[in-house]
């Protein structure tokens, strides 16, 4: 088929690196344009845009989807189908209505569920058992399209966004590949979505980052594991210089009980407002690496009693 693929991020490259080799004709890639970043802040292409320089794509940056020359532009591409997979623009109007198939996006959620921006953060930071990726037909409304295909990737204790990222672009990969050649063959079927369970992925923000002791433990928990890799759930202690922050990437329900915020034992279990969690991994600001919370508390001489803030 020919295909204009829309996508930025690391999720996206999987996908377009399928559609590639499954021989789609790609007349174009659309992403995001190079952003400064690192020590020099030099401009970066995306992980997308890094891609199809790699496989001799063509790649259109543009800043605005809305004006007339953007939708001309598009539609010059005459393309079966549009694939899009987090880009990160709004879509007008226009731009849907253009390839004759329509446009087909990959959302890291189980519909509805976790419509919006954030699906695979929001759904670790619930608790979720489960979720997902699937493939949808876009329509004007955030995330309210009919679902054609989807595949379910379950949440296990411990896992973390990160974790679930990883999962779900393969996952991804795979079920647009199926969706295309579906399409093709004219047995590609949608179901419109459920009202009922919406539940809306608002963007991630830096003030939800602080760790709230006071919390249950699974609560706790599920902050943490949800915000890591990125941004990261902290806490901050004082280790003989002043309070330091400390990121925790990994966590678990621990059995145990006190003042929400103490550290109960050496194996870095601390006090929630219910019950305990254990602290599985830790990054101390200005460092590098990670380490376990065992290492970390043994490595900064924190003891039990220590109040974490």
């Amino acid at each position: 088929m020919r295909v204009v693929f829309m996508g930025t991020p690391d999720f996206a490259v999987p996908t377009l690196a399928r559609l590639s080799e499954d021989g789609h004709a790609i007349a174009a890639v659309y992403t995001r344009a190079p952003a400064k970043a690192g020590r020099g802040m030099a401009l970066r292409p995306s992980p997308v845009h890094a891609l199809a320089d790699r496989l001799g794509l063509p790649v259109l940056t543009p800043s605005t989807l809305k004006d007339a020359e953007a939708a001309e532009t598009f539609a010059r591409h005459r393309a079966d189908v549009a694939v899009v997979v987090a880009y990160g623009m709004l879509l007008p109007q226009a731009i849907l209505d253009a390839p004759r198939h329509g446009c087909l996006n990959l959302h890291g959620s189980l519909l509805p569920r976790w419509r919006g921006a954030a699906p695979i953060h929001r759904a670790v930071m619930a608790g979720d058992g489960m979720s997902g990726v699937g493939v949808m037909r876009m329509e004007a409304g955030l995330d309210t399209g009919p679902v054609a295909l989807e595949a379910r990737i379950p949440i296990r204790p411990g896992m973390t966004t990160g974790d679930l990222h990883d999962a779900l672009m393969p996952a991804g990969a795979d079920l647009m590949a199926q969706a295309l050649q579906e399409l093709d063959a004219g047995t590609l079927t949608f179901r419109p979505q459920d009202e009922d369970g919406v539940l809306y992925a608002r963007k991630i923000t830096n003030d939800e980052a602080r760790i709230d002791w006071n919390r249950d433990a699974a609560a706790v928990a599920a902050q943490i594991n949800g915000l890591s890799p990125f941004p990261g759930a902290y806490f901050e202690v004082d280790l003989g210089k002043g309070a330091e922050r400390v990121k925790v990437l990994r966590a678990l329900p621990a059995t145990g009980s006190g003042v929400a915020g103490t550290l109960l034992d050496a194996d870095a279990t601390v006090a929630c407002g219910s019950g305990a969690v254990r602290i599985l991994e830790v990054r101390r600001a200005g460092k590098g690496g990670s380490a376990s919370g065992a290492e970390f508390l043994r490595g900064a001489r924190v003891v039990a009693g220590a109040r974490f803030q």
